[in-house]
């Protein structure tokens, strides 16, 4: 498993060896956090930030998708906004 940014996206990419072939699978993980934060009174990066304890850049960095969060991260964040992380989160597949 390697990741690598391209275009300010963190791609995950997966390798398959089966026989001869190697099948290659980009996947990128993307938010909906700005919308969340949109959704609860314009709340800014900096008072996420707060609220769930990390810093305002680390709350860039995951909205820009150059920082894939924790899994208990990633908790805090949807249950702070009321949503499953499937609300909030998602992979999607990537031609790269």
């Amino acid at each position: 498993m390697i990741f690598f940014v391209k275009n300010t996206c963190l791609f995950v990419k997966f390798s398959l060896h089966l026989e001869r072939y190697t099948l290659h699978i980009y996947m990128k993980l993307g938010n909906n956090i700005k919308r969340c934060r949109f959704d609860n009174d314009d709340m800014s990066q900096e008072a996420l930030a707060r609220e769930i304890g990390v810093s305002r850049q680390t709350i860039i960095s995951i909205e820009k998708s150059r920082y894939i969060p924790s899994t208990l991260l990633a908790f805090k964040i949807a249950r702070f906004f009321g949503k499953s992380v499937e609300d909030v989160f998602f992979v999607a597949n990537n031609d790269t």
